[in-house]
C-alpha cells in the first residue's frame, strides 16, 4: 500500500502542513502496526534480527525504530499510564516487568484497553492505531513530548 499524506494550510499562520492519517507515524515510512509489532517483540526478549524476520523489514531499520523507542521508554510508560490512568473506568496500572522498554509497551497495551473498557467502539481502533493518535504521529519522532 502506497501511503500519499494530504498537505493543508494552516488558516491561523499559513503554513502547509502534513495531515497524517492514525496508521502513521511522523517521519516513518512503514505502517505503526508492523513498527508496534517489533516493538511488542523486543518487549519480550526477541532481538532485533529476529523482529525484522518477522516483520519483513531491514534489520537495520528495525534496530532503529527499538533504540529510538529504547530512548524515550520511560516518557512513553508515563504518558500512557496516565492516559490509562485517566480514562480507566477502575484503572489497573500494568505490574512492573523486567525492563522499561516492555513496562512502556505494556503502558501502551493498557491505555488501550482501558480506552476500549470505557468506549467499547475503540476496539475497532488497532492498540499501535491509538499509540500513533495519541501521540500525534510523534511516537518515534526526535522531539516528542
Amino acid at each position: 500500500m502506497v501511503l500519499r499524506p494530504r498537505r493543508s494550510r494552516c488558516g491561523g499562520c499559513g503554513v502547509s502542513h502534513v495531515l497524517l492519517p492514525v496508521c502513521a507515524l511522523l517521519r516513518r515510512a512503514d505502517a505503526v502496526s508492523v513498527i508496534g509489532a517489533a516493538l511488542a517483540l523486543r518487549a519480550v526478549g526477541v532481538g532485533a534480527r529476529r523482529a525484522a524476520a518477522v516483520v519483513d523489514r531491514p534489520m537495520e531499520t528495525v534496530r532503529g525504530w527499538l533504540r529510538r523507542f529504547a530512548r524515550r521508554a520511560e516518557q512513553v510508560r508515563i504518558t500512557f499510564t496516565s492516559l490509562l490512568v485517566g480514562v480507566g473506568v477502575d484503572p489497573v496500572p500494568p505490574a512492573a516487568t523486567s525492563s522499561v522498554f516492555a513496562d512502556a509497551v505494556a503502558a501502551v497495551i493498557g491505555a488501550f484497553e482501558a480506552m476500549w473498557s470505557r468506549w467499547p467502539n475503540v476496539g475497532e481502533l488497532p492498540v499501535w492505531a491509538l499509540a500513533a493518535a495519541a501521540t500525534g504521529g510523534r511516537l518515534l519522532a526526535p522531539d516528542w513530548s
